[in-house]
């Protein structure tokens, strides 16, 4: 059984992540010759399923607690439409099944959302998850599947803080189901049970989803990178509710003189504070957060950042030492530079808009 933790560090990460994927591509073309006989085939369904476990053990497992853990997972309610939250896992272990060739991943996490009526919850949720790998060579694409088999053990879902104290998240109804019921298995479990998709190309490099794509499609994301050299973290839109707070990352600086690089859009409403702090920082203001503390600044120091205003893309680049750090987009007037409406006793909930805001993350020199 492998073991990861969240302070495992992975040095020199946009090249060692090209190199793997290019070697996992050759090798997969290799097999895909020989096992068919011509050089123009392009899926991997010829192969032997003991030849494609063998590349899936050896080459991707290992991989899966260490990527599971390094940031949070976004929560939708439905596919394409903006995160309302975000999942993050804090502990993960797997166990490779040689003889039924299968990967079971256990993991537990917190997390916090935003939906009507309950407002902001924090919850926290763990499962074991069994996955089948799978294959298939689309011209210049490899796409990597995990395919799920079964739900092993849960998902274990408990709603802890509710901001709306007069809502009982066990009867509440919203349009989608009850409260608990949708963030405990549509939300949570459905994200992370609905498999994986890897997609290799060797010119633009990997690219991840979670549920299985299959070709051609791709990975929807607000920005175009085909043409970027940087290794992209996350390219998303995102609704920030007035009185809340998305905590984006963390994201890996893994070599001196790389930067994280953020490019941001807010579509209408008013201005937000974009601020970066180093993840021990992020982690207990996140969890402050997510338990319902009194909304504050952050714990330690703010490293960069500032407003974030309506209209125009916005491009930011910042020179971080190696590390791990979140980047928060803060729509509240407790913390940065921008003070939307605050909370009165005859408005409990302020009167800012929502910010919907598209970005791209990515590091690079």
């Amino acid at each position: 059984m492998g073991t990861v933790t969240p302070t495992s560090k992975l040095r020199g990460r946009t090249k060692r992540a090209r190199s793997a994927g290019a070697s996992v591509a050759f090798l997969a073309l290799v097999l895909a010759v020989v096992a068919t006989g011509c050089p123009c085939a392009q899926t991997l369904t010829d192969i032997s399923p003991g030849l494609r476990w063998w590349l899936f053990s050896n080459f991707g497992a290992s991989r899966v607690c260490p990527e599971m853990l390094k940031r949070g997972v976004a929560l939708h309610l439905s596919d394409r439409a903006p995160a309302i939250g975000r999942y993050f896992p804090m502990q993960c272990s797997y166990n490779v099944d040689d003889a039924r060739q299968t990967l079971t991943v256990h993991f537990a996490g917190t997390g916090y959302a935003f939906m009507s009526p309950a407002k902001r919850v924090g919850f926290s949720a763990t499962a074991s998850v069994e996955y089948r790998p799978d294959f298939q060579m689309a011209g210049s694409d490899v796409y990597v599947w995990g395919r799920l088999n079964r739900i092993v053990q849960g998902p274990d879902f408990r709603m802890g803080y509710v901001e709306n104290p007069i809502v009982d998240v066990a009867t509440a109804m919203t349009p989608l189901g009850g409260v608990a019921n949708f963030f405990g298995n549509q939300i949570v479990a459905g994200e992370l049970t609905r498999g994986f998709t890897v997609l290799h190309n060797e010119d633009t490099g990997d690219d991840f989803a979670l549920g299985l794509l299959m070709p051609p499609q791709r990975p929807h994301h607000p920005f175009d990178v085909s043409q970027s050299e940087r290794f992209t973290f996350a390219n998303e839109t995102i609704d920030v509710q007035p009185q809340q707070r998305d905590y984006l990352g963390p994201f890996e600086i893994a070599e001196p003189g790389q930067s994280l690089f953020v490019t941001l859009t807010l579509q209408g409403g008013n201005a937000v504070d974009v601020m970066v702090v180093d993840k021990s920082v992020g982690d207990g203001w996140r969890e402050a957060y997510q338990t319902g503390q009194p909304l504050g600044p952050p714990p330690g120091p703010v490293l960069a950042g500032g407003p974030l205003n309506p209209g125009m893309q916005d491009i930011r680049r910042f020179p971080l030492n190696p590390g791990f750090y979140y980047v928060v987009i803060d729509n509240t007037a407790n913390a940065g530079l921008v003070a939307p409406p605050a909370a009165s006793i005859f408005n409990p909930l302020g009167t800012g808009t929502t910010a919907r805001i598209s970005y791209l993350a990515q590091v690079g020199e």
